[in-house]
């Protein structure tokens, strides 16, 4: 394989989980700025967005999957055919978060990749709500054990929303070409503010 890796101009984002733990609350978050407290049970869902950059125009999709995991098929295909993957669970939720292990098993299954573009994101992370599962144990899990970026998310409170697609696309090998769309985007959300406890381990990159 070269090691020279080429942008794209045309990327597919996946957001996938367990039901419930707030992709679609994301995915709103990030496109629209706005927050929907009622769940509604999505069963696949396509959003298109294209940035001018430098003159060139780059479209990102954004796949928002079923929770419920009854389309073996459409999830299989779904994988098959993105390029970046954000793995979703509710920090309130530790079952969403062996939802989010078993997902990664098939997800390198399919894709035939040991270390694939995968975002794990640990939503629903507001202040003073219940957790299950401890920031520091998935951090650990997924930085160290499966080599992949850790974010905890809070779509009601828009807390680090912007900062799950600038690391997918990060690892969609769009991130210079983007950047400026996404700077020039975050100028009109509110600052987000990092939810990610401390650790050695510094592998993170700006792209902004």
């Amino acid at each position: 394989m070269s090691p020279v890796v080429k942008e794209k101009n045309h990327v597919r984002l996946v957001f996938m989980g367990a039901a419930g733990v707030g992709k679609t609350a994301l995915i709103r978050r990030f496109l629209m700025d706005s927050f929907e407290p009622k769940h509604r049970r999505t069963v696949e869902e396509l959003h298109s967005k294209e940035y001018e950059v430098s003159g060139d125009t780059v479209k990102v999709e954004i796949l928002d999957t079923s929770g419920s995991y009854s389309f073996p098929a459409m999830r299989k295909l779904s994988i098959q055919n993105s390029d970046a993957f954000a793995l979703v669970y509710a920090v309130d939720d530790a079952e969403s978060f062996e939802s989010v292990k078993s997902l990664r098993e098939e997800i390198l299954e399919v894709k035939e990749d040991k270390f694939p573009p995968i975002v794990v994101v640990g939503n629903k992370a507001e202040s003073g709500g219940e957790r299950q599962v401890p920031a520091e144990d998935a951090l650990s899990l997924v930085e160290l054990d499966w080599n992949s970026r850790f974010v905890e998310t809070s779509a009601k409170d828009n807390k680090n929303v912007l900062e799950v697609f600038r690391e997918l696309l990060q690892q969609a090998n769009l991130p210079s070409r983007l950047s400026p769309a996404l700077c020039k985007r975050r100028e009109t959300l509110p600052k987000e503010q990092v939810l990610r406890p401390p650790m050695n381990k510094t592998n993170s990159c700006s792209v902004c």
